[in-house]
């Protein structure tokens, strides 16, 4: 597979997976009141709108090349502005469980859609069309148990605890820097760190693949 293709079937379906999870977050606070996001601009599905240098080029071209297994993102969050609710509390939980919805929405279209590929007549555009929406489903599934973590700024964390007016939940919400070293730590540094001393162990990566292959056994 020439590395064309190879991108097509694996960047391509990663890039709209990870825009569609943004643009459902801004479209339901739109319906819930808050057009903030679509004054930006960001309700549009153009690459351009939502690109983040590292979380939607580097680490995914990283991860693709370095034959992890694993391919998640992220592009830049969508703006919100949370007083413009009617109901905050009920309206946080739905806009942050709009980008994972939106994912298995699409791993549920995609996992149709690379049935469909068997009736195309050409081998070839057969297996490159199979290989594309099988990958769409698989990327689609990787963001929305990637997401559904508890650890902020994933959209888990907001669902737990973002509606809960204490001190202490708001602090954990708004730890997204900290979140960030912690998920870095446990997808990259830790499971690194063990493998030198012989140790494997990757808690994140056993909690990303098993999820992934439960919810595309139920799709496929």
């Amino acid at each position: 597979m020439n590395l064309l293709i190879q991108t097509g079937v694996t960047f391509i379906p990663a890039l709209i997976a990870i825009i569609a999870h943004e643009v459902a977050h801004g479209w339901m606070a739109d319906k819930l009141g808050d057009d903030t996001a679509r004054r930006a601009g960001r309700l549009s599905l153009n690459p351009i709108n939502h690109i983040d240098a590292v979380g939607i080029i580097i680490l995914p071209a990283l991860l693709i090349m370095a034959h992890t297994g694993l391919i998640f993102g992220w592009a830049r969050p969508v703006p919100i502005d949370y007083r413009n609710f009617s109901k905050p509390k009920r309206d946080i939980i739905l806009v942050a469980s709009a980008g994972i919805m939106m994912n298995i929405y699409l791993a549920v279209i995609g996992a149709l859609m690379s049935y469909l590929c068997s009736f195309i007549p050409s081998p070839n555009i057969q297996l490159f069309c199979a290989i594309f929406f099988i990958n769409f489903m698989i990327f689609n599934i990787i963001l929305a148990v990637f997401n559904a973590l508890p650890i902020p700024p994933l959209d888990g964390s907001k669902i737990l605890f973002g509606w809960n007016d204490k001190e202490w939940a708001q602090k954990y919400v708004n730890a997204e820097k900290e979140g960030m070293i912690a998920i870095i730590a446990l997808a990259f540094v830790i499971p690194l760190l063990l493998q030198s001393f012989g140790i494997n162990f990757d808690l994140f990566g056993w909690y990303i693949r098993n999820m992934t292959r439960a919810i595309s056994s139920i799709l496929m």
